[in-house]
């Protein structure tokens, strides 16, 4: 018996499926998997959606694509792991597009090898995941949230060569989530991979 990667079939498509409604806050939302979240979001009807990112910058034609496909689009600058900061963002979610879903996307991978990393640098790798991801808990369990995703990452069971401190924030993301659903409220982490 060993571990292995096999490639799922899609499940069969019934019904017609899932309805993004209110705001969805993206963390990370202006990099590449933020990005291709929010186009995705916003081609399924998402009315609202709130795009933080250290910088605030999204790319260029970014919102036009997103306004074009529907959705009012709000990009804010916010370090996830500053709490004032998230909770402001939070907070300025407008009354007539509820939050009701987070998208949790922010994250750094490893610049250096395990062997070589100091403490600030594994900090700086493993504070967005885990920091980010409680602090979103906690300034959400108390909101109707349809849903909570954790963008995770395969290293979390497999390891990743050199990447140490990136694999363990992400089996954190995978404990986390199943803490969330121990407690009744939604969770799912999707552990990306090769």
């Amino acid at each position: 018996y060993g571990r292995r990667l096999a490639r799922a079939l899609p499940a069969a498509v019934t019904g017609t499926g899932w309805q993004p409604t209110g705001t969805i806050l993206i963390t990370g939302g202006t990099g590449a998997l933020g990005t291709h979240t929010a186009r995705w979001l916003a081609g399924r009807g998402a009315p609202h959606l709130v795009l933080t990112s250290r910088s605030g910058t999204a790319p260029d034609g970014l919102i036009e694509e997103l306004t074009d496909l529907g959705a009012q689009v709000t990009v804010a600058a916010c370090d996830v792991t500053d709490r004032d900061a998230l909770a402001s963002v939070i907070d300025g979610v407008p009354e007539q597009w509820p939050l009701t879903g987070i998208v949790h996307t922010a994250g750094i991978g490893d610049p250096e090898g395990l062997e070589w990393t100091t403490t600030d640098a594994a900090a700086r790798v493993l504070n967005p995941k885990t920091k980010g991801t409680v602090l979103l808990d906690e300034l959400t369990r108390d909101l109707p949230l349809d849903l909570f995703v954790v963008f995770s990452s395969i290293a979390a069971t497999w390891g990743s060569g050199g990447q140490g401190a990136y694999a363990a924030g992400n089996a954190f993301l995978d404990a986390w989530v199943q803490h969330r659903r121990d407690r009744g409220l939604p969770g799912t982490s999707v552990a990306w991979g090769p």
